[in-house]
């Protein structure tokens, strides 16, 4: 399964790793380990996960507060946010068409 990101949860993807990082050495690196481990259980069940808005799903990241939140063209994955889940809700909703 291919994989794209939309440019801003790229951004959001990179400040989250900075600001863990941040915060304490290697937690960073601790975060991505978990979203890699997200993301590797969307590719393998990328149904799996409970639509949150239109054809938007939502896989929580284990140990910290972000969620990706992703759709499906075909075979590739889009990841749409990497949202913080205590944060201002559907942020995100402007990223998406709906039909």
């Amino acid at each position: 399964m291919n994989i794209e990101f939309l440019e801003a949860a790229q951004a959001e993807l990179d400040d989250a790793f900075n600001w863990y990082e941040n915060q304490q050495p290697n937690l960073g690196v601790q975060f991505l380990t978990e979203f890699d481990a997200a993301l590797r259980r969307i590719c393998l069940f990328p149904k799996a996960y409970a639509v949150f808005s239109g054809e938007i799903r939502r896989c929580l990241i284990k140990r910290f507060p972000y969620g990706v939140l992703y759709g499906l063209d075909d075979d590739t994955l889009v990841i749409v946010a990497v949202a913080h889940l205590h944060r201002k809700p559907d942020y995100w909703l402007g990223r998406v068409s709906t039909p």
